[in-house]
């Protein structure tokens, strides 16, 4: 029996609003997530999930994902994408291809589809990729966020590998990539893919046998984000603030409120990088918030000092819709609001902070202080 289920463009407003909120500023746009979801339910599509129990032990998955930057398209990129003759062969259902692909490369059904992540576009697109190839998709994913890389993902840090995968563009163009040294190669081989399809590309990867999914899988975070968006949803509709409705639901916490003063960005490497820069209003001004991302939200200073760091979760938000926020669209003169969430706990070992998710991971000389420690003080 199904756990899951959108069955109306509510439903889907729902599930990617809660979604683009554990996002982080990344995991992909709105418009992909409710395009995809909305063009299934009008071709008679179901679109459900199934719990962890439902998933045969002896079945294969595997996890297909959007792989590249984050950070829109130039007009040069744009101007070159006409010049060589590209054509759009796939648009939004490259996923399926590069799924079909690689399980033609193992010659073995796939029997479940895991979503690498949580975010407003990367966690639709699993599922409506499951949902089209008759594929079931479980119950949660590898991260409970959306995150840029794979080792922010439970598959790395529980030593699992993520080759051979596939990718496949939006053109058309098709890899099979059997092995990688480690998963830092993967993760930069599938970013030059990204990179040379003029942005981003879908992979199909971490093929393991069901009983090794259910080591490092993170249960219920689908249905957890439905249900995140729905409250936040009727909190509005009682005359009630949706981000103080998702603190409450998510356990979380109210960090800041101000107006975006400016963004500093750069696409590199497949990646959007940037930080940026809010000075506080109403109880929070005089202070200031800065937010470095790597694609999504990883490292902040409170009136200049080291504040909230990955692993745990900072979503800027809209303040007057509560709608959670794309890095690649804040922009200065925007009024949002800062909230906390704790992260995974297995990221918080000396490993998973060092080599994974922490602030020195992504090249900070910060010590993370875990975000319930913070708020104590």
């Amino acid at each position: 029996m199904p756990r899951g289920k959108l069955e109306t463009i509510q439903d889907c407003e729902d599930f990617v609003r809660g979604c683009l909120f554990m996002g982080t500023g990344g995991g992909g746009g709105v418009e992909w997530g409710m395009g995809m979801l909305t063009k299934a339910l009008k071709d008679g599509i179901a679109l459900e999930w199934v719990d962890i129990a439902d998933i045969p032990d002896d079945v294969w998955t595997v996890t297909p994902y959007g792989m590249g930057s984050i950070a829109p398209a130039s007009q040069e990129t744009l101007d070159e994408i006409e010049r060589v003759g590209l054509e759009d062969k796939f648009g939004d259902r490259s996923m399926e291809e590069a799924v079909k692909e690689l399980e033609k490369y193992l010659g073995k059904p796939i029997g479940c589809l895991v979503a690498a992540e949580l975010g407003a576009g990367n966690t639709p697109a699993p599922l409506v990729t499951g949902a089209r190839l008759g594929i079931p998709v479980v119950d949660g994913d590898y991260a409970g966020r959306a995150i840029p890389d794979e080792m922010q993902g439970t598959p790395y840090l529980f030593g699992k590998n993520s080759w051979p995968f596939a990718s496949v563009d939006r053109w058309g163009n098709v890899a099979i990539v059997t092995y990688t040294v480690n998963p830092h190669m993967l993760e930069r081989i599938g970013k030059m893919l990204a990179v040379a399809a003029y942005g981003n590309t879908t992979m199909a990867a971490t093929p393991l046998p069901a009983t090794e999914m259910k080591e490092i899988f993170i249960p219920g975070t689908l249905t957890r984000c439905l249900e995140l968006g729905r409250s936040m949803r009727r909190a509005g509709e009682r005359g009630e603030d949706p981000i103080d409705a998702a603190v409450s639901f998510m356990g979380g916490w109210r960090l800041f409120e101000g107006v975006v003063t400016g963004k500093d960005w750069e696409d590199r490497g497949g990646y959007m990088f940037g930080t940026i820069h809010i000075a506080g209003a109403g109880a929070y001004e005089g202070h200031t918030l800065d937010v470095w991302f790597k694609n999504e939200n990883h490292v902040s200073w409170l009136d200049g000092k080291p504040w909230i760091c990955s692993p745990d979760l900072v979503t800027l938000a809209y303040r007057d819709s509560g709608d959670g926020t794309s890095n690649a669209k804040i922009k200065e003169g925007d009024q949002v609001v800062a909230v906390g969430m704790k992260g995974l706990e297995a990221f918080r070992t000396e490993f998973g902070l060092n080599e994974a998710a922490g602030p020195r991971y992504f090249g900070f000389d910060i010590d993370y202080v875990p975000i319930e420690v913070l708020m104590e003080r």
